[in-house]
């Protein structure tokens, strides 16, 4: 049986839409003379930070732009800049990007309820956190426990913090373990540390949109949009994809299925 259900954050279970950091990753740049768009932003989200910043600034488009601007492409020393410059942005914002994606606490009580416990991964550092997850249990989630790349050999998409989770709970072999998230880095992780792994569609960052935009959007619009977020999961490793966070519990009794048949993620 599935033992622990190890969950990402920011547009997974808090922050509809994952907002905290995007606005934080557009305006470091903007305040360099460097446009970036939102899906530039967003592509290399559930990263480390500062690696998060470094995805960014490797991208072609925004190499040149950066080389006519500065005469040159970035490099370490303007990764630490922009580092600096990020933190404290997103620090004064954090706490208003706690709120709970709806269907995410109802749903962790019924997965407790079933004797799992609920650990997390997340491309925000220790530091914040301890922001974000004091807002968070005040409006109702509070996880067993808290994993974050600072506090691992790496971030996303390697596996460490998985790793870190399992031994933190007590959970082994790692067949009995579920990562769910809603990034491609999310589903990276899980399959490199051979867990089963599941994707969340509405209230992501890939997604991307408020839960009013969602409600509002042309439902063919919205359906392609979905789509194409679900063959990138399964591409990059999801067992599942589902539609919204409240529908994990019941993708985790269909792995307690296939367990019992004797399969393995």
């Amino acid at each position: 049986m599935i033992q622990a259900v190890i969950l990402d954050w920011a547009g997974t279970m808090v922050d509809y839409g994952c907002f905290a950091p995007v606005a934080a990753f557009m305006k470091v740049f903007e305040e360099r003379g460097i446009g970036v768009t939102q899906e530039e932003v967003r592509k290399p989200m559930g990263m480390l930070k500062k690696d998060h910043l470094r995805a960014i600034c490797e991208m072609d488009r925004v190499a040149v732009l950066w080389q006519a601007q500065y005469g040159r492409t970035p490099n370490e020393a303007d990764v630490d800049s922009l580092y600096g410059d990020f933190e404290p942005m997103l620090f004064s914002i954090l706490h208003r990007y706690a709120e709970p994606i709806p269907g995410a606490v109802d749903m962790a009580e019924r997965l407790r309820k079933q004797g799992i416990r609920i650990g997390t991964t997340t491309g925000y550092t220790r530091e914040m956190m301890n922001v974000v997850a004091p807002e968070a249990a005040k409006r109702g989630y509070e996880p067993d426990g808290i994993v974050c790349p600072d506090e691992a050999a790496g971030g996303r998409p390697l596996p460490w913090m998985l790793y870190q989770n399992a031994i933190r709970l007590g959970v082994y072999p790692m067949k009995h373990l579920v990562k769910c998230g809603d990034t491609i880095s999310d589903m990276m992780e899980g399959a490199n540390a051979g867990v089963w792994t599941v994707g969340v569609l509405k209230g992501g960052s890939e997604l991307g949109m408020t839960e009013q935009e969602v409600e509002a959007c042309d439902p063919e619009e919205l359906s392609r949009r979905l789509d194409q977020i679900e063959s990138g999961f399964r591409a990059a490793g999801a067992h599942y994809v589902i539609e919204t966070i409240g529908e994990l519990d019941r993708v985790v009794a269909q792995i307690n299925e296939r367990l019992a048949k004797g399969e393995r993620p």
